[in-house]
């Protein structure tokens, strides 16, 4: 897997972040850093990450086991370190899915393959953070 990171100049602190399977996205930081909020922060991207891998992965299993899924949400909340290098100190994620019929219990376990299995990027945080996950079923309106 391959990315590039190119900055667009003097006058601010934006960049175009390029993925290998030729994605782009503006990264930018907040004025007092020099930016100018045309994107958001790296940090911020993780987050994201993280919440796109596991949900990936939830969607995946729930739909392997014949759970009649409609939508998957997860909110993402969490806490950083007061002093450089300011690493998460602890995630939490809360998962809203919303379904016919859904099984609690397999929404649970396919939270817990995620976390404890598939998702690279929550077993990489870990080292840093205390990740914690709840979640709620929801019936299709």
């Amino acid at each position: 897997m391959k990315a590039r990171v190119k900055w667009l100049g003097q006058d601010g602190m934006a960049f175009v972040a390029e993925s290998g399977s030729g994605h782009a996205l503006v990264l930018d930081g907040s004025s007092d850093a020099g930016g100018r909020n045309l994107g958001p922060r790296p940090m911020e991207l993780v987050l994201m990450g993280l919440g796109g891998c596991s949900s990936f992965d939830v969607v995946l299993i729930l739909k392997r086991s014949r759970q009649d899924i409609h939508d998957c949400v997860v909110e993402i909340d969490s806490e950083r370190a007061e002093s450089d290098p300011k690493v998460f100190t602890r995630i939490h994620l809360h998962y809203i899915v919303t379904g016919r019929n859904l099984d609690p219990g397999r929404v649970e376990r396919a939270i817990q393959l995620s976390a404890e299995k598939y998702c690279s990027a929550s077993i990489m945080l870990e080292k840093t953070a205390e990740i914690t996950h709840d979640f709620e079923v929801r019936p299709v309106d």
